[in-house]
């Protein structure tokens, strides 16, 4: 290897790089050793030992070891365990990728440093690629999540002007929103064996059935608490927002899908609904002259 002087600027952010190499060489030995899929598991050994490698590249530069982080390394390995392989990794990829990017101008300098750029792209491309069975039933959560959020929105919103009663309202929306449940994980189970794929028919229902509970539940929520069915409707809304952008936030992690593309298209959505909804219920109650 030809001898560069390093300047003390450079050693630094190379010696940024040897801490990311070494940290993630540990998360994924740490997580391969968990893993009970043996593809994914000889995938995780494989861009761990890739990693060291290219520890030992800006080691050879720096002539400096660079201690783990185990603080991160056990961060990224819970992440991962509780929110999925696919997701965890993803999220550490992103972290990397940045502080190579940050990096690129030393490339004349540095030749290796294309190398390394071009495997961390690869190594993205296979953990993108990773079978995974949260991922592969990521539509049917979709869907469970896409209804209960633009028909029970709607529904609260045409409940809270016909009934202007917290307690009507969520035994209405609550039992509104169960039937429904189940009504969208049985069209789900026909729908996925008919199409006779490699999903299961009942995973992908259960599937659709809690995302669409777990939603009800928690937008439905506010009108148990709150006795002001204006303020309880502004806080099912803001948490409808706030499940859009958490699951558009883990998917584009996941599946690198565009988050704002995503989210805007799914609250412009629910919140219409939820506003044609929300006039709807005010004119059947002048109308009918419903009083509860």
């Amino acid at each position: 290897m030809k001898a560069i002087n390093l300047s003390p600027q450079l050693t630094k952010d190379l010696q940024v790089l040897q801490q990311d190499e070494i940290d993630s060489y540990h998360t994924y030995l740490k997580l391969a050793s968990i893993v009970k899929d043996e593809s994914n598991r000889q995938l995780l050994q494989k861009i761990a030992h890739q990693e060291m490698v290219h520890y030992s590249t800006w080691k050879r530069y720096t002539q400096t070891d660079v201690q783990p982080n185990w603080m991160k390394v056990h961060l990224y390995f819970w992440i991962a365990k509780l929110f999925g392989l696919t997701f965890g990794v993803k999220l550490m990829e992103k972290s990397e990728e940045k502080a190579q990017d940050d990096y690129r101008h030393h490339l004349t300098q540095i030749p290796e440093i294309e190398k390394v750029l071009q495997e961390e792209e690869v190594h993205e491309n296979q953990l993108l690629n990773m079978d995974e069975e949260s991922l592969k039933y990521a539509g049917s959560v979709v869907l469970g999540l896409n209804d209960a959020l633009v028909e029970l929105t709607g529904a609260l919103a045409g409940f809270t002007f016909a009934f202007q009663k917290t307690s009507i309202i969520a035994l209405a929306a609550l039992i509104t929103g169960i039937s429904a449940s189940f009504s969208m994980a049985a069209s789900e189970y026909l729908s996925t064996k008919a199409e006779a794929g490699e999903q299961d028919p009942l995973k992908s229902a259960i599937y659709t059935g809690l995302a669409y509970i777990l939603t009800v539940t928690l937008l439905v929520l506010p009108y148990f608490i709150l006795n002001n069915y204006l303020i309880a409707l502004a806080a099912a809304l803001m948490i409808a927002i706030l499940i859009i952008a958490i699951f558009n936030y883990y998917i584009s992690i996941a599946k690198d899908f565009s988050f704002s593309k995503r989210f805007i298209e799914m609250t412009i959505i629910s919140l219409g609904v939820a506003t044609f909804s929300f006039a709807l219920g005010l004119i059947i109650r002048q109308v009918f002259g419903i009083d509860i």
